[in-house]
């Protein structure tokens, strides 16, 4: 397996991908045209994120994707990331595909001196909650609130 970035060429499998995460969680609903729509903002912009996929080397088969977006924080006076999307296909799950891309997603904030890295996650997804818990992450005391702007865009 190796991590690397995506490119516009992933974008299809990404969609694939994000349809199996949003069909899990309660928010959201798989939309492949807007996905493809906003994997493709952020490869195209770095600056604004960096998608990385974690590729079987025998086949080149995408097993696995993470989103780190990069914002600034106030309270820390850093640059700072959130981290959107983990999602490994089932055929791919227990062999530390997510443990390997959360390491290179790390690995990468580090060398972007990014002062922390915040992710959501369902309320009732335990498998993930250990994950992060076991990758070192803290659970937040802060309260999560939304207001949708234009939906229809």
């Amino acid at each position: 397996m190796i991590i690397r970035s995506a490119t516009l060429h992933d974008t299809g499998r990404c969609c694939e991908l994000l349809g199996l995460l949003f069909d899990k969680e309660s928010e959201f609903n798989p939309d492949p045209e807007r996905q493809e729509k906003g994997l493709s903002m952020i490869i195209e912009n770095p600056s604004s994120g960096t998608v990385l996929v974690c590729e079987e080397s025998e086949n080149g088969c995408i097993a696995g994707m993470v989103i780190l977006l990069y914002t600034i924080s106030t309270a820390l006076g850093r640059k700072v990331a959130l981290l959107e999307d983990l999602i490994v296909d089932p055929a791919y799950r227990s062999r530390g595909v997510g443990t390997m891309l959360l390491g290179h997603a790390f690995e990468l904030a580090a060398e972007k001196s990014l002062g922390r890295i915040t992710l959501l996650t369902d309320h009732d997804n335990t498998a993930a909650h250990r994950l992060y818990e076991k990758s070192g992450f803290s659970r937040s005391g802060m309260v999560v609130f939304r207001k949708i702007i234009s939906p229809g865009e």
